[in-house]
């Protein structure tokens, strides 16, 4: 099974390409990863990609495209694939047809966490974690059982993401639909494309995945 996982930042990617991991055996291919994998490799593509994100200029389609070429001939046959931030464009959209071809490989689903942008803002703005354990919690949602003590190892300090504000998120978000309206056209005519509704919880929103991967008979 290989699928394409669409969602704006916050809208719960990470977390359900997580438990795809888990409970199928799949690989998630995130390019934001693979270009910092890159770039702390010795190879010469890893060379590349270094040379370019050093210079500030954006990495181009034919780098990304080598390093999901490099990562898929790294896995086994049976492992599906989710991939995450790419493509992103209809050029990139037709090169990742290319590569699924040369591995004998098809896209199987393009799966796309719809959320509302309100909401989405006060789900993010309101984040924050524990900086000694990492678990997360939320000014509204999921506080400490005790106000300013972590549940799981007591701390005290807590720490927010400095990108975590309303703005920034309003941004990211124009960009995820500037991005994404280009190639959802291309699947949708090839009746790929699935919408789940990311504003549910996290358990109501991957049995939604799992019943698109996996229907009833």
């Amino acid at each position: 099974m290989n699928i394409i996982l669409l969602g704006p930042p916050g809208a719960g990617k990470g977390t359900q390409a997580g438990r795809l991991q888990a409970e199928h055996g799949m690989v998630q291919l995130s390019t934001g990863d693979m270009l910092r994998e890159a770039r702390k490799a010795e190879t010469p593509l890893g060379h590349q990609v270094a040379a370019v994100m050093d210079s500030g200029a954006l990495v181009s389609d034919e780098i990304v495209s080598a390093l999901i070429d490099e990562k898929l001939g790294s896995l086994d046959g049976a492992q599906g694939v989710i991939f995450d931030g790419y493509p992103r464009t209809a050029a990139q959209a037709t090169a990742l047809d290319a590569l699924l071809a040369d591995h004998g490989r098809t896209l199987d689903y393009v799966i796309e966490l719809d959320v509302d942008e309100d909401a989405l803002v006060e789900r993010i703005v309101g984040r924050y974690s524990c900086a000694k354990c990492g678990t997360n919690y939320h000014d509204t949602f999921n506080m400490p059982k005790v106000a300013g003590v972590c549940d799981v190892c007591g701390s005290t300090d807590f720490k927010r993401r400095a990108d975590d504000n309303a703005e920034t998120v309003r941004t990211r978000m124009a960009e995820y639909r500037a991005k994404t309206a280009p190639i959802l056209p291309i699947y949708d005519a090839r009746g790929l494309v699935r919408h789940v509704d990311g504003m549910a919880d996290i358990a109501h929103v991957s049995d939604a995945i799992e019943a698109i991967l996996v229907p009833a008979d």
